[in-house]
């Protein structure tokens, strides 16, 4: 008996700790986040109304917008869902090796696409808003930031916080993959420190009349931007890749009926979506964060080797895929493909984010502060761009000069 009492003892003493929830998943955002509101940003709020999750940072790339509007969108968001404790910090403002300029002049031989992101210049109709340059930031909509972002590159910020948390991170790629393949040139230990990386990206048959896949099934426009920071990033050896294809996204849609059940609520967050929202689409983005919230969304997933055509002409930028049966013999990575979803599951999932009060600020200090440097910032003039201009010296001394003669245009 005394033996038996014990037992029960010990395990009323074991309960609290088995009680206790699990601590928030570490996550480092790359998005290119257009706004207001929308789908990179909503994205970006599945993950940041979480209490499952704590966002470290959030890295900007060229997009859908251009990297410098897309900074001023993502700090004015943040204001206004009550987030401002998360670091918001400029990346890529130009692909590797694809500009704009080439892309025009190809047109008359590759054809043309519905939708270029920020070089909306380059079709018609396909932007809300009138085109601009790459270092213009047109008035808000929902009003300027008094809030600024980190005085640091996106590629070393990543780094630094996968390096402070080793096997931990897992990044949430949404936008081009720049800023990633960025990271893994300078640091070649990156991929493998963190936990994994989530993307949206890639197309291999979906099943849509939507004119941008209809005829052309393996072009997706974050690996069409920029075909070689996909290369790079495919390639590297994270410990686990997940990708949210064009296939599975297309399953998704952003309704009306859903943006009246957020309205509905009287939380930032919720105000936010339904003041600045005026667009009904794919949940791509959405799909691939909620994923990493609760994995059984996804119902059915496939083991395929991705990679991305850099061979100019037409399908420069295109999905390439294999099984293991059929894989070319140099490295390549297993990568877990999405194939089906629990869409009631997701819809429930992402309203209720949507819906939520804002979670408490992390107890630390404000991360994104002025910058005190008045010096040239790469990022603001077009006479001082790292991936333009090698004699630009920007405030960031500590940083390795391999960085600014941006070492991946001698790989291809």
């Amino acid at each position: 008996m005394p033996r038996i009492a014990l037992f029960f003892a010990l395990a009323a003493l074991s309960l609290p700790a088995l009680a206790q929830p699990a601590p928030p998943r570490l996550v480092l955002i790359d998005q290119d986040g257009s706004g207001p509101a929308g789908s990179n940003q909503m994205s970006m709020m599945v993950l940041l109304q979480s209490p499952a999750v704590k966002v470290l940072g959030i890295t900007m790339v060229t997009g859908n917008a251009w990297e410098p509007e897309e900074v001023q969108h993502t700090l004015r968001m943040l204001e206004l869902i009550h987030r401002t404790d998360v670091p918001v910090v400029p990346g890529a403002i130009f692909p590797l090796v694809r500009t704009q300029q080439e892309t025009l002049i190809e047109r008359p031989l590759t054809g043309t696409l519905p939708w270029y992101g920020a070089w909306g210049s380059l079709a018609d109709h396909t932007n809300v808003q009138p085109y601009h340059g790459p270092f213009v930031v047109p008035p808000l909509p929902e009003g300027s930031p008094a809030t600024k972002p980190l005085d640091e590159d996106a590629a070393h910020f990543l780094i630094r916080q996968v390096h402070a948390h080793p096997h931990q991170v897992t990044i949430y790629a949404a936008g081009p993959l720049t800023n990633i393949a960025l990271a893994l040139s300078i640091d070649p230990h990156f991929a493998e420190l963190t936990a994994g990386i989530a993307i949206m990206g890639g197309s291999f048959a979906p099943r849509t009349d939507d004119p941008e896949f209809a005829t052309h099934p393996r072009h997706e426009f974050n690996f069409w931007f920029d075909p070689e920071a996909a290369h790079i990033v495919l390639r590297a050896p994270f410990p686990r890749i997940d990708l949210t294809t064009v296939d599975i996204s297309v399953k998704t849609y952003f309704t009306q009926a859903m943006l009246a059940q957020i309205a509905a609520s009287p939380t930032p967050a919720a105000q936010y979506v339904a003041k600045y929202t005026h667009e009904f689409s794919y949940l791509w983005d959405e799909l691939a964060a909620a994923a990493l919230l609760d994995p059984a969304i996804i119902t059915k997933e496939e083991i395929l080797y991705i990679d991305v055509d850099t061979a100019r002409g037409p399908n420069y930028g295109d999905t390439l895929s294999w099984t293991a049966a059929n894989r070319p013999q140099f490295p390549l990575q297993p990568v877990h493909v999405q194939t089906d979803l629990d869409l009631p599951r997701f819809n429930a999932l992402f309203v209720h984010l949507m819906q939520s009060p804002p979670l408490p600020l992390m107890q630390t200090s404000r991360a994104s502060t002025p910058s005190s440097s008045t010096s040239c910032s790469p990022r603001r003039s077009p006479s001082c761009n790292p991936h333009r201009s090698p004699s630009c010296n920007p405030p960031l001394s500590n940083k390795p000069s391999s960085f600014w003669r941006n070492p991946l245009r001698s790989s291809f």
